[in-house]
């Protein structure tokens, strides 16, 4: 399955180039709708801080973009696969438990990201009617709401229909700017010589004041992350081709900006934007029009990779298990109720509390610096296990302190003008992702496994026993232990003791998600002839564990090397090879009243079993089928109350 995944993206077409443009280049594409108008602000227009700025603009996409992901970081990739999460399950091998950390926190960066940028993209756009004489005074946010509404909502449809469109949309938007970039710079060819990096790093040095234009700067490269993110929708070397095009449109874009903003030396922008200011008056209500559908396709890139990003949390345990639909049979499209609807929340929240582009301006960024920072950490340790030369990564990690750090310290100044929301909401995803990890670790830590050969005898004793009533032909229990030869204390009384289940067989089925992304296999082991069997399915991060249609799978081909009968033993039905039936026990697990645990446990558990509550239950998550899924309640107790003080009176 993989092998095909991986064949189908690793060859360069044309096909797979368009739809390159069309997934991963909308966030860093509708850069220029306002970096250079982030860069002016509401000062006057200087020629010398505009072409330091423009220079700036060039090397940050040439350090950041094209040399630390579109050369470095996919090479790293796993199984054809991108992303941070990916990333983390590569370096994860080395058993060293900080990595943890840069992956939550980047995973929960890339998603404030996603509550940010449909807002600022589509409000740039949309903000350009008012150039045209006879819009001049419209109320942007209702139409801007709508627009976000509307790409919300269609996403339960799945987008194989609408995908069709957005590589030919961003083809024509690429090239638009690039055709606009060139009217522009034709003014003045001069700008080009804002290529050469001596005008961004005098403009640093010798001007006040402007080493904090980094945080407009920076503006021109989110987005960069996604570019590693979907490789496995693209594949590398589309994505590396791509890249060159891109580029080329979005520097000659810029380039164009920077001539009529200098042609327009010592005055203010007024409301004016550098971006529609270069297109010639006729063609302005058609470049709003491109530009409106291509913030809009930008837009739903960033949705789709936050539903990709929240699957791979869920395998990786990092999120609560929630429902994941299905919505067309194209490889890798999902769609996930939960996050569509509360990424629009927050969407609409952002764009009722900004009201404009200039002021979300203001709150973008931060989040993402800190994320491409957590990417820098693993990627230097992926290089670390890979054995790239000491003088190497010394000069990597060196060149990439200070690029990123200068970008976070100046960002940093964001912070009180809006930065803080996206930080929160960063902060908040980043709490819940620590909090369920953190509390499997302390469940794991307190699971009672037992030997399965201490019980084995007596399973098989109960399976003849003709004094108890048959439970089930097939019963099916899930269970965590991770060694084939223990069973969760739990699962045994559950069978023995609450009541005892009589059945012919007795499965324990174990789940094992895997580095891989997208390895499926099966592992059957026969525990007691004819009696207890175990199954272990070795999934990768980004299958959705469908364990009902496996399960079923496997015992087919159990059935096919006869390995299983699975005919009733009920002699009427034997006979007529009628087949037993199948029964799934799931044992979920709740807080107990009992526990004297220590602070910080008890509040993690707290908070866990709070989320568990509005998350999927283990027999919708394992997706099971609800008419042969029994669910079973237990009590948590970790550290029982010790010395309960009773006395006897006479």
């Amino acid at each position: 399955m993989s092998n095909h995944h991986i064949g189908h993206t690793s060859k360069i077409t044309a096909a797979g180039l368009l739809l390159t443009l069309g997934i991963i280049y909308g966030d860093i594409g509708t850069s220029p709708l306002y970096v250079m108008s982030a860069i002016v602000g509401s000062r006057a227009i200087n020629a010398d801080i505009i072409i330091g700025g423009m220079s700036l603009v060039f090397w940050t996409l040439t350090m950041q973009t094209t040399i630390k992901y579109v050369i470095f970081t996919l090479k790293a990739d796993n199984k054809g696969e991108g992303g941070i999460f990916s990333l983390y399950t590569l370096v994860k091998k080395a058993k060293r438990k900080w990595l943890i950390f840069p992956a939550i926190i980047g995973g929960c960066c890339i998603l404030g990201e996603g509550i940010i940028t449909p807002p600022i993209s589509v409000a740039s756009a949309v903000e350009g009617l008012r150039l045209v004489p006879r819009f001049s005074n419209i109320p942007t946010i209702p139409i801007v709401i709508a627009i976000i509404t509307g790409l919300f909502f269609i996403q339960q449809f799945g987008t194989k229909f609408v995908g069709k469109f957005f590589g030919p949309v961003m083809l024509i938007w690429f090239s638009m700017l690039g055709l606009v970039g060139i009217i522009g710079l034709s003014q003045n060819l001069t700008v080009l010589k804002a290529l050469n990096p001596y005008y961004g790093i005098n403009l640093l040095i010798n001007t006040p004041g402007a080493f904090w234009l980094l945080g407009s700067v920076f503006l021109c490269t989110t987005g960069a992350e996604a570019l590693y993110s979907d490789m496995g929708h693209c594949g590398r070397k589309n994505i590396r081709v791509s890249w060159v095009f891109v580029k080329l449109m979005l520097v000659i874009n810029y380039m164009g900006q920077t001539a009529w903003l200098i042609s327009n030396d010592g005055k203010l922008l007024n409301g004016r934007n550098p971006f529609y200011s270069i297109m010639p008056e006729w063609f302005l209500p058609v470049g709003i029009g491109i530009a409106t559908v291509a913030t809009v396709v930008a837009s739903q890139a960033l949705i789709s990779g936050s539903f990709t990003l929240i699957n791979e949390a869920m395998r990786l345990n990092f999120w609560p298990k929630v429902g994941i639909k299905y919505p067309s049979d194209e490889k890798g499209q999902m769609y996930i109720p939960s996050v569509n609807w509360l990424l629009y929340v927050g969407c609409v929240a952002i764009v009722l509390f900004f009201k404009e582009a200039k002021n979300m301006e203001a709150a973008y960024g931060l989040t993402i610096i800190l994320g491409m920072i957590m990417s820098s950490r693993l990627l230097a340790f992926f290089m670390k296990i890979k054995k790239y030369p000491k003088w190497f990564l010394l000069l990597f990690i060196s060149v990439y302190i200070v690029i990123e750090g200068a970008f976070l310290i100046a960002l940093l100044e964001k912070f009180p003008k809006g930065g803080y929301i996206t930080l929160i909401i960063a902060l908040l995803l980043a709490g819940i992702m620590a909090c369920w990890y953190i509390a499997k670790l302390i469940r794991k830590r307190y699971t009672d496994l037992v030997p399965l050969d201490n019980y084995k005898q007596m399973l098989c004793d109960l399976s003849r026993d003709p004094s108890i009533q048959k439970y089930a032909t097939h019963l099916v229990y899930m269970t965590s232990a991770n060694d084939p030869l223990t069973i969760e204390a739990k699962v045994i009384y559950s069978i023995l003791q609450k009541r005892p289940k009589k059945a012919d067989i007795y499965w324990f089925v174990h789940v094992d998600v895997m580095d891989e992304p997208y390895r499926m296999d099966y592992k059957v082991m026969h525990i007691a002839k004819d009696d207890i069997i175990r199954v272990d399915f070795k999934l990768g991060f980004k299958v959705a564990p469908k364990v009902n249609l496996m399960f079923r799978k496997v015992v087919e081909d159990l059935v096919k090397n006869k390995e299983v009968d699975i005919t009733s033993r009920y002699e009427s039905l034997n006979k007529n090879n009628i087949i037993g039936d199948f029964k799934f026990v799931v044992l979920e697990k709740f807080l107990s009243y009992e526990n004297d645990l220590p602070l910080f446990e008890k509040i993690i558990l707290t908070i866990y079993f709070f989320l568990k509550r509005y998350s999927l239950s283990e027999a919708k998550a394992f997706g099971l089928d609800s008419s042969s899924v029994k669910v079973e309640k237990f009590p948590m107790v970790i550290s029982p109350q010790k010395d309960i003080h009773l006395r006897r009176i006479e």
